[in-house]
């Protein structure tokens, strides 16, 4: 018997290893040092902080670009490594949630390789790592920068290239598992749609991102623009586009995980606040604003708040929160914004995330200070009856538990949109003691349905005397221990005890059926 020598490395394995080391960032110091003096991390830097130790199994490392026939293989092989884009299967969050929920299909796209453009050969990384996820059931990390499609791959004869699977492949996974958007200085075209089909969208400050880039603009007579006046980070915040706004990479990074979280599962270890402070959020003044986030901060778990297009439509708020170490979503109207109203960016931001939450099983919490929708001649023209009535058609069709808390205002449809369309939609309904409601808003109530007696008074200074009284009555009637007396609503409760209200309907809700498919075809990218 010839004894074997475990280390001794043979010619064909010593073959791979150097050509495979070839693939790696130390091969490559101009450029890695290039992609540092911009203040960036290379791609397998971001990978490397993403996922657990030694975790990441890479597909198609050894692929180049489909320019054979234009450059020497030795040039390829040493300046195009894996074709501008890594892909591959790694643990995220593994310590939290075990191997089996850590699992994640990670796609890099790697701007130090002919601009993280989309190539022959890593469009067909992108659809083999598709396709694994599919068949897998994993949850989708894309780092998606880049500048779209790339002329310049001349081994395979194409016109058009429309008929990639690319992006039918992705928008496939849409509501069948969490997609992960980052999206990190320039990101257009292509890449630019890859991101937009994820379900959250991180980006950086320096990030622009647009459905086209410079050169694009100009080739169709539009003008000559610099790639940072194209979709920068300021505008696509603001616009809705971008889900959590970040300083850099590594911030990106570790919201990317944080969001990932959410969708692994509920934790052991957390730290709840002091609930008696939930007690001092809504102003004895029922004329004084105050901040909605104060209130959710209250609610959630210490640290486990991820406030989501904050950018956007500051009517309303969304955000992923931990409860007891579960997750689930909260919308809540913000009274500091028009005073919560509910115009048609909020509605639409509202009922997107609804459909996210249901997707995948998340609760949903809503946090109800709504005079109703908002009205008006100028708030018409947005189609607000149409936005506002996803509300309904969503809201209504939820399969997640729902649960309502009224912290002041409870007016109208509104209101009942704050429910799921009625406030016996939800598991529960309970208010706090600063909770007020009504059909409309009460002064207008009392100006359109007693108008006749208001008029009937000449004197002015009576007339408000009348009037004053009149709200009085209507508040008196409308607050919450009277609504509650005609069981109008559940309960009204302690602010103190709103965490124990949650976790009460959490234990009695019941656990959702694993489903080979999707629960809703797909989540509206809007």
């Amino acid at each position: 018997e010839v004894a074997v020598d475990p280390d001794h490395i043979r010619p064909d394995l010593a073959e791979l290893l150097d050509r495979r080391d070839l693939t790696m960032d130390a091969a490559r110091p101009e450029a890695v040092a290039k992609r540092h003096a911009k203040g960036k991390r290379t791609a397998r830097e971001n990978i490397g902080d993403l996922c657990d130790a030694d975790s990441f199994t890479e597909y198609g490392n050894l692929v180049i670009a489909a320019q054979r026939s234009r450059r020497e293989l030795d040039d390829l092989i040493r300046n195009t490594p894996a074709d501008g884009l890594i892909t591959g299967m790694g643990r995220v969050n593994g310590d939290s949630f075990g191997d089996d929920r850590a699992r994640c299909g990670i796609l890099h796209y790697d701007y130090t390789v002919l601009a993280g453009t989309q190539g022959k050969m890593n469009h067909e990384k992108t659809d083999r790592m598709l396709h694994v996820i599919e068949k897998s059931r994993t949850p989708l990390i894309f780092f998606c920068e880049g500048g779209g499609g790339r002329p310049g791959d001349i081994d395979v004869q194409s016109i058009s290239g429309l008929h990639v699977m690319t992006f039918n492949m992705q928008a496939r996974l849409s509501g069948l598992v969490p997609m992960v958007g980052i999206g990190s200085g320039r990101c257009f075209a292509g890449n630019a749609a890859l991101l937009g089909c994820c379900d959250v969208v991180i980006a950086t400050r320096d990030a622009t991102i647009g459905m086209g880039g410079p050169a694009m603009i100009e080739g169709g007579g539009l003008g000559i623009y610099r790639p940072e006046e194209v979709g920068p980070s300021a505008v696509q915040s603001a616009n809705g586009v971008i889900d959590v706004l970040v300083e850099d990479e590594t911030e990106a990074v570790a919201v990317a995980k944080q969001y990932l979280s959410y969708f692994q599962g509920a934790i052991d270890d957390w730290e709840a606040p002091d609930p008696r402070l939930l007690r001092h959020v809504v102003p004895e003044n029922r004329m004084e604003a105050y901040d909605v986030h104060a209130a959710i901060d209250g609610i959630a778990d210490l640290g486990s708040v991820l406030e989501l297009r904050a950018g956007f439509a500051p009517g309303m708020v969304t955000a992923l929160i931990r409860v007891g170490g579960r997750p689930m979503g909260v919308v809540a109207n913000n009274p500091k914004h028009m005073a919560g109203a509910i115009d048609t960016p909020g509605a639409d931001k509202a009922a997107r995330f609804l459909q996210l939450c249901d997707a995948h099983d998340l609760p949903v919490m809503f946090l109800c200070d709504t005079p109703g929708m908002m009205v008006g001649p100028e708030i018409e023209k947005t189609a607000l009856v149409r936005h506002c009535s996803r509300l309904f058609v969503i809201g209504s069709n939820l399969e997640v538990p729902t649960f309502t808390f009224v912290l002041r205002k409870a007016y109208g449809l509104g209101a009942q949109a704050m429910a799921g369309g009625s406030f016996r939609a939800p598991n529960f309904v309970a208010a706090w003691p600063t909770g007020e409601f009504g059909g409309m808003g009460l002064e207008g109530a009392v100006k359109l349905g007693f108008r006749k007696e208001l008029e009937a008074v000449a004197d002015p200074e009576e007339r408000k005397a009348l009037y004053d009284t009149m709200v009085a009555k209507m508040y008196e009637r409308g607050k919450a221990i009277n609504t509650a007396s005609m069981f109008e609503i559940d309960a009204v409760i302690d602010p103190a005890e709103t965490r124990q209200w949650i976790l009460t309907a959490l234990e009695s809700a019941p656990v959702p059926v694993p489903r080979d498919g999707k629960k809703r075809p797909w989540i509206d990218t809007w």
